[in-house]
C-alpha cells in the first residue's frame, strides 16, 4: 500500500536545509548510551534487559579466570533489582592518575575504561571494550557498588550513570570482593521483569565453562534458589545435555590443548537421536552465531571421521563419502576457546571473527580426535556406523523430497491445496494460522482477513519428530504440507529468507488433544526449524476459555484468572458484605479488595496443602498474627510460641483433636520447629503438622499473613452477603468467598469453550484473530538447556524420565479434561 508524501511548508523546509556546526551535538559521558542503548546491549527489550546482568556477571567471572574468585551470587530482589556479589579482588578504589578520580568511579562513568585493554591485569577475559559496567550504570535508575578491599569496605551510589556522592569508606573488611546492585531504568526498559530461567541458562553455562566456580542464583520474588557447580567442566555440560538419551559411548570424548596463550577445550558425545546439539563459547561468551572456532571444529570432525572410516575400510557398503550432516547426526558437543584478543561482532558478541582460530581449532581437533579413535576402535566403529545410517537415510530423504516435489513441492513454488493463502505478498505483513482439523479450519477461513491471514488446517496429530529421522518425517503428509506452506525448505536447505509468513500462529483447542497437537508442532519447530523460533516468528493463539452473557450483553474471557476478575467486578457492583463487628457494610472497591484477599487466602492455603502442610494449622497460624521475629531461633522463645499456637488451635470452632505438641531442633535449617500431633478424625486416622523455618519463610505463607491482616477487619464470623432480594449467611472466610461468588454468578449464562469449532466465524475473528483485540504468545527459548531436556523427556523414547516428570508435577495439574 503506497502513501503520498506529506507537503512541507516553507518554514519547515528551510529548517531542514540548515546544516552547520550548530547541528553537531557532542554527547558527554554516558549520554550516548542512554541515547542509543541498543548499540551497547542489542535492544531495550527482553534480551537487552538480561544483557545488563550478563555484563556484571562477566566481570566477576573474569576474576575467576585469573584465579581470584570462586563464588558468585546473583539475587533477583522483590522490586526487580538485581545484585551480583563475588569474592574476587574488588574493583580498585585508589586514585586514577589520568582523571584524578577513584578508579571505581572512572570504571563506572567512563566508556572504554577498564583493565582489559592490555594483558597486565587479565590474560583472558570476556570484557574487551571497557563498556560493560559503565553501560549498566548508564541504563540503571539506581546503582550501588559495595567493595571489600585492602581490609576496608567502600560504598558509592549512582543514579542514571551519575554518582550521587563521593566514594566512601564505610567500615572494615575481612574479605575481598564486589557487590553491584542495580534497578533497570523504567525510562529505557518498558518491561523490567527478569526471567529466572533465562538467567539460569547463562549462569549454568558459566559454571560449566569454569570448573570449580560456584554460582548461586536466588529469586526472592518466588523464594527459589538454584546453585551451579560442576567439577567436570564442559564434560559435565555434555552429559547434562544427553541426560535421558541413549548414548553411543558412556563418557564424552574430551580434548584440551594450549597453544601459546590460547586454550581450546572440546567435549563430544554421540546419542542415538537424529538431531545435532552444539554450543560454542569464546572467553565464556556464548557465541550463538558460531564463528571461526565452530567452523574449524566442524571441518575437523568431518575430515577426521572420514579419514578414520576410510583407513579402516568401514565404508564398503556406502558409495559416497560421509557428509558433515551425516557425521553430526546425534552429535552433542561443546567447544570452548579462551584467547587473549578475541574479535567479536558487536558488543553482544554473538560471533567470533578471529581468522586464526579456525585453523588452530581444526588442527587440535584433527590431531586429538584421531588419537582417541585409534585408541578406542569400538567407539570409532559405532560413530561411523551411526553416520553411515544417517547417509543412507539422507539418500532416502532425497528421494522422498523428489517424490514430494512431484506430489506437492517442498520448495515453496507451489502451495498445498488445503492452504487458504492470503493476497498480501510481503512476508513481514503475512500471518499463517495452523489450525486443528477441518472444522476449526472452516471457521477460521470464513472469519479471517483474507488480505494478510492464511489458514492451514492439519488433520489429526502430526508425527512426533523427536523420534523420527528426516526420511520418515518427510513421508508424513501433514509435515510435507506444513513445510510446503512455509516455503523455506527444511534442513540442510532451510533458508529463513524464503519464509512466506513472518507470523506463524499455532491455534489449537484448549482441551487435552489440542495441547498435545500444540506440543507436537512445537517439537517440530524446535528440532527442525529452530531459526523460526529464534527470530521470533512463532506464536501461540490465545482463544477465550469463557463467554459470559447477561441479557444481550456478551463478554469473552481468556482464562480462569480473567473469569475470577470478572466475577469480582460483578460482586463489587451488586453485593454488600456485613461483618460481625458492625460498621459500614463492605461495597464497591472496598469489597473488591476484600474479595481479592479472600481469593489469595484460598489459593495459598490450597498450594500449601498440596505441599503436605496442614491447612488448619497454617490458617490458624496466619490468623493469630504469625510467627514472632526470632521465635524459632531460641528454644525458650519457641516454647512460648508453641503455647500460644496451641491455645489458638484449641479455641477453633471445629475441634482438631489435638493430642500433643513439642519443640524439636532442625539441624538442616539450623532452627527450632514445632511438632503438632492430632487425634483420630472421623475416619479414625491420625494426622500431624510441623511449623518450621521453611514454612514461615515461603512466599505463600507471607501472602497468607498479609491477607489475614486485611481480613481480620471483618471481625469473627458469621458474616452476611446481601444482594437484591437475597441474604446469605457465611460461617467462615472460605464460605464468605463461595457465597459471594455464587451470588455474583446469578443471572449469568457462562459458556466454557473446549474447542474452536464451538465458535462461529465472527466470534473467532473477534476474539482470536483480530489484531486489534487478540492476544498472542510469542514462543522463545529462554533456557536452551532446559528446553533441550524438556523436549527429550516429554517427547523422547525413554519412558521412565517421563513417568517421573508426570509424578513430580501431578500436584500442579488443574482443569483436567477427564
Amino acid at each position: 500500500m503506497s502513501r503520498e508524501p506529506k507537503d512541507l511548508n516553507t518554514d519547515t523546509a528551510e529548517q531542514i536545509d540548515v546544516y552547520d556546526a550548530a547541528q553537531i551535538r557532542v554527547l558527554e559521558g554516558l549520554e550516548a548510551v542512554r541515547k542509543r542503548p541498543a548499540m551497547y546491549i542489542g535492544s531495550t527489550g527482553f534480551e537487552g534487559l538480561h544483557h545488563l546482568v550478563y555484563e556484571v556477571v562477566d566481570n566477576s567471572v573474569d576474576e575467576a579466570l585469573v584465579g581470584y574468585c570462586d563464588q558468585v551470587e546473583v539475587t533477583i530482589h522483590t522490586d526487580n533489582s538485581v545484585s551480583v556479589l563475588d569474592n574476587g579482588r574488588g574493583i580498585p578504589v585508589d586514585i586514577h592518575e589520568q582523571t584524578g578520580r577513584p578508579a571505581l568511579e572512572v570504571v563506572m562513568t567512563t566508556l572504554h575504561a577498564g583493565g582489559k585493554f592490555d594483558n597486565s591485569a587479565y590474560k583472558v577475559s570476556g570484557g574487551l571494550h571497557g563498556v560493560g559496567l559503565s553501560v549498566v550504570n548508564a541504563l540503571a535508575e539506581r546503582l550501588e557498588v559495595e567493595i571489600w578491599r585492602d581490609g576496608k569496605r567502600y560504598l558509592q551510589q549512582y543514579e542514571r550513570g551519575k554518582p550521587t556522592g563521593d566514594l566512601e569508606e564505610v567500615g572494615r573488611a575481612r574479605k575481598t570482593g564486589t557487590r553491584v546492585t542495580f534497578v533497570p531504568d523504567h525510562e529505557i526498559f518498558e518491561d523490567r521483569t527478569f526471567s529466572l530461567d533465562t538467567l539460569s541458562n547463562r549462569l549454568r553455562e558459566l559454571a560449566f565453562l569454569n570448573k570449580g566456580l560456584r554460582i548461586r542464583l536466588a529469586d526472592e520474588r518466588i523464594n527459589e534458589a538454584r546453585e551451579f557447580y560442576y567439577t567436570g567442566g564442559i564434560r559435565s555440560f555434555v552429559e547434562l545435555l544427553n541426560e535421558n538419551k541413549v548414548v553411543l559411548h558412556p563418557k564424552p570424548i574430551y580434548i584440551e590443548a594450549q597453544r601459546d596463550t590460547t586454550v581450546v577445550e572440546v567435549a563430544i558425545q554421540y546419542n542415538d537421536g537424529y538431531g545435532e546439539t552444539v554450543f560454542s563459547f569464546a572467553n565464556n561468551i556464548n557465541t550463538h552465531d558460531g564463528g571461526a572456532h565452530l567452523i574449524g571444529f566442524r571441518s575437523a570432525l568431518t575430515r577426521t571421521i572420514n579419514t578414520y572410516a576410510t583407513s579402516h575400510d568401514l565404508l564398503k557398503n556406502l558409495k559416497a563419502t560421509l557428509t558433515g550432516d551425516d557425521i553430526r547426526e546425534g552429535l552433542t558437543a561443546v567447544i570452548s576457546v579462551k584467547l587473549p584478543n578475541p574479535q567479536f561482532e558487536g558488543q553482544t558478541k554473538a560471533r567470533l571473527n578471529n581468522p586464526d582460530m579456525k585453523g588452530l581449532v581444526e588442527t587440535i581437533v584433527n590431531e586429538k580426535l584421531a588419537e582417541y579413535l585409534e585408541e578406542n576402535p569400538a567407539i570409532g566403529r559405532r560413530i561411523v556406523e551411526k553416520a553411515t545410517e544417517a547417509a543412507r537415510a539422507r539418500e532416502a530423504a532425497r528421494k522422498a523430497k523428489e517424490l514430494a516435489r512431484r506430489k506437492g513441492p517442498l520448495d515453496g513454488d507451489d502451495l498445498p491445496g488445503k492452504l487458504a493463502d492470503c493476497s498480501e505478498k510481503n512476508p513481514a505483513l503475512c500471518e499463517l494460522y495452523i489450525v486443528e482439523g477441518d472444522s476449526a479450519g472452516g471457521s477460521a477461513k470464513q472469519g479471517r482477513d483474507r488480505r494478510f491471514q492464511a489458514i492451514l488446517p492439519l488433520r489429526g496429530k502430526i508425527l512426533n519428530t523427536e523420534r523420527a529421522r528426516v526420511d520418515r518425517m518427510l513421508s508424513s503428509t501433514e509435515i510435507r504440507v506444513l513445510i510446503s506452506a512455509l516455503g523455506a525448505g527444511i534442513d540442510p536447505e532451510f533458508d529463513i529468507g524464503r519464509l512466506r509468513y513472518h507470523r506463524i500462529i499455532i491455534m489449537t483447542d484448549a482441551d487435552v488433544d489440542g495441547e498435545h497437537i500444540r506440543t507436537l508442532l512445537l517439537t517440530f519447530f524446535f528440532r527442525h526449524l529452530r531459526q523460526v523460533v529464534e527470530e521470533g516468528h512463532l506464536y501461540i493463539a490465545q482463544p477465550p476459555l469463557y463467554k459470559v452473557k447477561r441479557g444481550r450483553a456478551e463478554r469473552y474471557l481468556k482464562n480462569d484468572r480473567a473469569m475470577e476478575d470478572f466475577l469480582l467486578e460483578t460482586a463489587a457492583e451488586a453485593l454488600q458484605v456485613e461483618g460481625s463487628n458492625g460498621g459500614t457494610p463492605w461495597t464497591g472497591q472496598r469489597l473488591h479488595g476484600m474479595l481479592r484477599k479472600l481469593l489469595t487466602w484460598h489459593s495459598c492455603l490450597r498450594a500449601m496443602e498440596r505441599r503436605g502442610r496442614h491447612p488448619g494449622v497454617v490458617a490458624t497460624l496466619a490468623q493469630a498474627g504469625g510467627v514472632p521475629r526470632g521465635a524459632l531461633k531460641e528454644e525458650g522463645a519457641a516454647h512460648q510460641f508453641l503455647a500460644r499456637l496451641l491455645e489458638a488451635l484449641r479455641s477453633q470452632a471445629v475441634r482438631l483433636g489435638l493430642a500433643e505438641g513439642r519443640v524439636e531442633w532442625d539441624e538442616e535449617q539450623e532452627a527450632y520447629r514445632l511438632f503438632l500431633g492430632f487425634g483420630p478424625n472421623g475416619q479414625g486416622q491420625r494426622s500431624q503438622a510441623t511449623v518450621d523455618q521453611e514454612l514461615v519463610g515461603s512466599p505463600e505463607y507471607r501472602e497468607l499473613e498479609a491477607a489475614a491482616v486485611a481480613l481480620n477487619a471483618l471481625g469473627p464470623p458469621p458474616f452476611r452477603v446481601v444482594a437484591e432480594g437475597d441474604i446469605a449467611p457465611a460461617e467462615s472466610w472460605n464460605d464468605l468467598l463461595d457465597k459471594s461468588m455464587a451470588l455474583a454468578r446469578k443471572g449469568l449464562a457462562i459458556q466454557r469453550y473446549k474447542g474452536l469449532g464451538e465458535m462461529n466465524p465472527e466470534q473467532l475473528w473477534q476474539t482470536t484473530m483480530n489484531p486489534e483485540s487478540r492476544t498472542l504468545l510469542r514462543v522463545r527459548v529462554e533456557d536452551a538447556v532446559a528446553a533441550e531436556q524438556i523436549f527429550t523427556t516429554l517427547m523422547g523414547d525413554q519412558v521412565e524420565p517421563r513417568r517421573l516428570f508426570i509424578e513430580r508435577h501431578a500436584p500442579e495439574a488443574s482443569n483436567l479434561d477427564i
